[in-house]
């Protein structure tokens, strides 16, 4: 617990360190060419996400100057997505929340990597997406097993699943009938961080609880549930009110 939790203060204290730089720099007010359009809101503000994309930096320029294809993340991604359900399933549920984080890394860099160079398209588009659901559903599965033994936690992760799953399928049926919608507060960088941060913290919450372990993490499966549900429901009567 210790480890896992020295862990995330390193991490977190490099964020808040950062961003005061980030803040007073010129790079703060600076568009970024390679920020996608038809990227919906962030729930921790436009800030947030802004520094994030500063922070990496350095990485997608060593990416471009390795020549890394977007590809590459892309199968990085779900390799971390895989991983990620791996720990589940074995128990090692901060193993786990950290391979989740740097699924969503992988995944904020594709579409970077192939903006930059100049590879963004209709395929792109699609191998991403794709392969985000192959690697969240890895994830999924290694949930399953570790909340096997009760029917209301399974319960829990097949609604968080399906709740994710039907977020991404809204949005991708409203733009095959002309209509985009990115609303709603529970996208994947949010189910990322929510399910990321639960697991990390899963065995010092849950021992601070008095409960048992993966207390923490299902509650943060719990709140998965309930927000994608209600974002692929929103989008659903969004969508359908603009289509005739």
């Amino acid at each position: 617990m210790r480890s896992e939790l020295t862990a995330l203060a390193v991490v977190v204290g490099l964020a808040l360190a950062t961003m005061p730089v980030f803040a007073l720099s010129g790079a703060s007010r600076a568009m970024d060419t390679l920020e996608s359009s038809a990227r919906g809101k962030f729930v921790l503000g436009s800030f947030v996400r802004r520094w994030f994309f500063w922070f990496v930096r350095p990485v997608e320029r060593a990416s471009l100057l390795l020549g890394l294809s977007p590809l590459f993340y892309n199968l990085l991604g779900f390799a971390f997505g895989a991983a990620a359900g791996w720990f589940f399933a074995s128990g090692r549920f901060a193993m786990g929340g950290w391979a989740v984080l740097l699924s969503g890394v992988a995944d904020a860099m594709d579409g970077r990597v192939a903006r930059a160079r100049g590879l963004a398209g209709p395929r792109g588009a699609f191998l991403d997406s794709t392969i985000d659901r192959f690697a969240e559903v890895a994830a999924f599965v290694g949930l399953a097993v570790a909340f096997r033994a009760s029917g209301g936690a399974l319960a829990v992760v097949a609604a968080a699943l399906g709740g994710s799953l039907l977020v991404s399928y809204t949005r991708a049926r409203g733009e095959s009938q002309g209509v985009l919608c990115t609303a709603g507060v529970m996208q994947r960088a949010e189910r990322l961080l929510l399910i990321g941060f639960g697991a990390i913290l899963d065995g010092t919450g849950s021992a601070l609880l008095g409960r048992d372990p993966g207390t923490v993490l299902l509650g943060a499966l719990v709140v998965t549930a309930v927000g994608t549900v209600a974002t692929a429901v929103f989008r659903t009567v969004w969508i359908a009110r603009r289509l005739t």
